[in-house]
């Protein structure tokens, strides 16, 4: 039972990140990221590099592939809603 707890764990600590991907997607369709609040974006990602470093190094598989993940995929939210934001464009 602990190794199939496991296995699902480690699948959802893979799965999650990937919900990242739609957002990525609309905003790159709609070619805006006005609705993203930039300090929450720059907050979590904040805390997820702040948190990686132990994902690295930890023992527990689950939690280092959803640190490698995730930050991985909200890195990319963090570019893409950079690109795509009003505030930061040029006139």
């Amino acid at each position: 039972m602990k190794q199939f707890i496991m296995q699902v764990s480690a699948l959802a600590g893979i799965i999650l990140p990937l919900f990242n991907i739609p957002l990525i997607m609309r905003v790159v369709k709609r070619k805006s990221a006005d609705d993203i609040s930039l300090v929450w974006l720059f907050g979590v990602w904040i805390c997820i590099l702040l948190m990686s470093p132990a994902a690295f190094v930890s023992n527990d598989t689950v939690f280092r592939l959803f640190g490698y993940a995730n930050l991985l995929f909200f890195t990319g939210v963090v570019f893409v809603t950079v690109k795509y934001h009003r505030k930061f464009k040029r006139n």
